[in-house]
């Protein structure tokens, strides 16, 4: 009897250290291509590298990309904070309606918007021929911040909105009751209590705007990602490199913030807050919430469908739609999410089995991805396959690594809730009747994980289809896929050719929003 416990414990410890092993190899794994980023940057002259971080040019790429990034910040809050107060702190119907409507815009990525308004307002574009007036054009700085803001306004929204409707409705009552009105109860109740909400969503909103590459892009705005991408074409590899460095600067400052002030209020209770009678304002929010559903869900729509219909303007084969294109996405995407799952099981299980500071720092590591931005993930790469490993460049295996690494936090972020849901005496009942570890996790554990494991990997199957700048950095030769295709019908000026791919990836972003939903409701 005692040898079959020392027998058990034995091989519970060679499990352990197994898992701290493979752990450990796959948080190195995908925190190396920063690695390669650091020793490129490296290599550059001080003197020159000083020059090239001080000069005109690149001190203009930064307060472009800050002033974008606090434009794009101020006006989600403009925008969310009403928004999510009129659907739940009013007396406004339908709200359940309204609040769909307004959420709805995150199914559209912000560069398919991007190229819709390019294409659309102006002169030439679609709207004004139909109506017949020109209109102003959304381009530039000012169209970038209004696009963005436009696609990640929800952010804001969404975190503001679940805050008050946590919030404890005894306090709003009790400032209700010393004869104070609706809106300053709001002011000075509500608003302290769902500051942290509204930060923690404006936060999420900055580093979106800081990291998008497509947006600016379409819009032609001189900010990190874009210069970056072009400095990559034009082989000037050392500034590329310098302003990647730059750009994770700025990124990490805008996560200190959110680890600073996006903490949770301490509110507790539930329920509708005090309503405020809208009286004939609720037709004014009707029409200000419909004007944005229109604008970001019906224009871009409305537009690639007409331009669906009416097929493309010349003849370009190379850019003529292809099932072969959404089967390179679907293959691509595929593998990352099944190389995300197989990466995501292990940290997840040790993160959540164990109490050790290193399981929790395996696990952080595996986030370094999802909060570097694309393009910086593409650049590293490319550095690391052109120098040290040619053979692997511009092949599948190295941009499915790339997808792997920047989205595999959401897989590992469902598979370690659901290794917490597992009820432990499930597993000591298997142990008893002499199973090994192994044997335990194939045949007990597994099973009841799985659930979250394929919520997350699906999840990063439609992530992966979306993803834009590590796809053109790294795309391998002769591989198009949908996203290269809207970019190249982009870099062409045969916009029409954008409109299946890009009907396709609204649809496949709609699909993300209804796993999300699910993996709230189901893992939450």
């Amino acid at each position: 009897m005692f040898e079959t416990i020392r027998r058990t414990d034995d091989d519970e410890d060679r499990s352990a250290f197994g898992l701290f092993l493979l752990s450990g190899v796959i948080a190195v794994l995908v925190t190396s291509p920063l690695l390669w980023l650091f020793l490129r940057a490296a290599q550059v002259d001080p003197e020159r590298a000083f020059s090239l971080v001080v000069s005109t040019r690149t001190v203009e790429i930064l307060a472009n990309s800050v002033g974008l990034m606090a434009g794009v910040t101020l006006l989600s809050i403009a925008i969310g904070v009403p928004l999510a107060v009129l659907t739940t702190g009013t007396d406004l119907p339908y709200d359940r309606f309204w609040t769909i409507t307004a959420a709805l815009p995150l199914v559209i990525p912000s560069y398919i918007g991007a190229f819709a308004f390019v294409r659309t307002f102006g002169s030439g574009g679609e709207v004004s021929e139909a109506i017949g007036v020109p209109l102003p054009a959304v381009e530039g700085f000012w169209g970038a911040v209004l696009v963005i803001t436009l696609y990640t306004y929800p952010y804001v929204f969404l975190s503001t909105r679940a805050a008050l409707l946590s919030l404890d409705m005894e306090l709003v009552e009790a400032a209700r009751s010393l004869n104070v009105s609706p809106i300053e109860a709001y002011r000075r109740v509500v608003f302290p209590q769902i500051r942290p909400a509204i930060a923690a969503g404006a936060l999420l909103v900055a580093l979106y705007a800081v990291s998008d590459f497509g947006t600016p892009a379409f819009m032609r705005v001189s900010v990190f990602t874009y210069e970056i991408y072009v400095e990559y074409g034009s082989f000037n590899v050392e500034y590329a490199a310098l302003l990647s460095m730059q750009l994770l600067a700025v990124t990490a400052v805008i996560l200190l913030i959110e680890a600073r002030v996006g903490r949770d209020s301490g509110s507790t209770g539930g329920g509708r807050t005090a309503r405020i009678r809208l009286g004939r304002w609720k037709w004014v929010a009707m029409t200000a919430i419909t004007t944005i559903g229109v604008v970001t869900l019906v224009v871009p729509v409305a537009v690639f469908g007409v331009w669906a219909l009416r097929g493309p303007d010349g003849s370009v084969p190379s850019l003529a739609f292809e099932w072969g294109m959404a089967l390179n996405s679907v293959y691509l995407a595929t593998l990352a999410a099944a190389l995300a799952c197989v990466f995501a099981i292990p940290v997840a299980y040790y993160s959540a089995r164990s109490d050790s500071p290193l399981s929790r720092l395996f696990e952080r590591a595996t986030y370094v991805g999802f909060a570097v931005p694309g393009i910086v993930i593409g650049l590293a790469l490319v550095f690391f396959g052109a120098n040290y490993a040619p053979w692997i460049y511009r092949t599948v295996p190295l941009l499915v690594f790339a997808y792997v690494v920047r989205f595999l936090p959401q897989v590992v972020g469902t598979t370690r809730s659901a290794v917490l849901q597992v009820d432990d005496r499930l597993v000591e009942a298997a142990r008893t009747l002499n199973a090994g570890p192994m044997e335990t996790f194939r045949k007990v554990t597994l099973p009841l994980i799985l659930p979250g494991v394929v919520a997350g990997g699906v999840l990063v199957f439609l992530t992966t289809m979306k993803e834009l700048p590590a796809t053109l950095m790294l795309q391998p030769i002769g591989v198009d896929t949908l996203v290269t295709v809207i970019w190249a019908a982009h870099e062409t000026l045969y916009y029409q050719y954008a409109a299946i791919p890009a009907l396709i990836l609204v649809l496949i972003s709609g699909l993300s929003m209804v796993v999300l939903l699910r993996q709230e409701s189901g893992l939450g």
